[in-house]
């Protein structure tokens, strides 16, 4: 690294560069109902605060799932376990599967806020949109936890453009 902190531009590909050295937990969000549902893979989502419980996610505003999480106030944190690789690449768009077709070749439920859910998930948070600040290309979206539900086994994680299972 040079010590004037000036390997890469400071742009969007410098900024992806350096994002793919951290390894982040896989989540799939999940809103809508029926043939509405949508969904996106994330490494984005993280707990805001645990006193009241509150979860943070970052979506792209351009996607089909921020106007979904909008219009039907609910959405689910889907923390995908090691069996998990191929749903995280339907739900990222990979074959150009979109909106309910993402959800096919797994079993899902619902809890309380009535968003979808992973039955074998590693682990599931069910939240109630909070609120939403718009910045940039991305909506910061805050959720009030409604429902937890945890699964068995490890997480997968995501590093440098390729999955990995993280055992317990």
């Amino acid at each position: 690294m040079n010590s004037d902190g000036a390997d890469l531009p400071v742009n969007a590909d410098g900024l992806k560069c350096a994002l793919r050295r951290m390894s982040g937990g896989v989540s799939v969000i999940t809103t809508g109902q029926g043939e509405e549902r949508t969904g996106a893979t994330v490494t984005s989502a993280t707990a805001l605060s645990i006193e009241p419980p509150c979860m943070l996610v970052s979506l792209n505003r351009t996607s089909s799932t921020w106007p979904a999480v909008a219009r039907f106030g609910h959405f689910c944190v889907n923390i995908l376990g090691h069996a998990h690789e191929l749903l995280a690449s339907q739900f990222a768009g990979l074959g150009g599967l979109t909106g309910a077709e993402r959800y096919r070749g797994a079993k899902w439920t619902q809890l309380i806020s009535g968003a979808p859910v992973l039955q074998d998930a590693a682990a599931a948070i069910d939240c109630e949109l909070e609120e939403a600040i718009e910045r940039h290309s991305h909506v910061i979206v805050l959720g009030r936890v409604v429902g937890i539900c945890i699964g068995n086994g490890g997480s997968l994680v995501y590093r440098g453009g390729r999955y990995f299972a993280f055992a317990e």
